[in-house]
């Protein structure tokens, strides 16, 4: 990930299926980090679905819900995530590896490639696996509650590594304790 210029914010969008559930959770507890580290005006980001069934939907009732109870405030809209957005982009945050695939196959350049990541690639405690999948933020839209409240678990476990991996590429300290 290439440092932004000093005008230009760092921006990071966040991927699932239909950008009702996984994604929207990940931005919101994202953006709550990233201003609780006072990087709010450095650091962009919103989310996206690798699919259009729901665009132009609100988030899931049950990610508001999970959100909420946790204290994340959130607003949102679901949209499509389109080839032409990875130019404007500096990361590009998947939440399974069926995203990360085909993210990386709309990627116009090897280096737009480049800036797909696992979100859980940035949990110092997730184990890939011997397939690769324990990265994967398991789809909670079929189950119920407990499901999008393992996915905040997720989220929020990914979010510090995340965090520091930005802090990192805007070339910022890491806070003293």
């Amino acid at each position: 990930m290439s440092a932004p210029s000093s005008r230009t914010p760092l921006r990071v969008c966040f991927v699932c299926t239909g950008n009702i559930c996984r994604s929207p959770m990940a931005e919101s507890v994202f953006r709550a980090r990233v201003e609780e580290a006072g990087l709010g005006a450095l650091v962009v980001a919103d989310s996206a679905g690798t699919g259009s069934w729901h665009e132009g939907d609100g988030a899931d009732h049950r990610t508001v819900a999970v959100l909420r109870a946790a204290g994340y405030g959130h607003e949102h809209i679901a949209r499509q995530f389109q080839p032409e957005w990875f130019a404007g982009l500096d990361l590009v945050i998947a939440l399974d590896s069926g995203h990360l695939r085909d993210l990386r196959r709309l990627a116009p350049t090897a280096e737009d490639a480049a800036k797909v990541r696992l979100l859980r690639s940035y949990d110092p405690g997730a184990d890939a696996g011997a397939d690769g999948r324990g990265l994967d933020v398991p789809d909670p839209y079929y189950g119920d509650i407990g499901g999008f409240e393992e996915c905040l678990g997720m989220c929020e476990a990914a979010a510090d590594g995340l965090l520091e991996a930005v802090r990192d590429a805007l070339g910022e300290p890491a806070p003293t304790p």
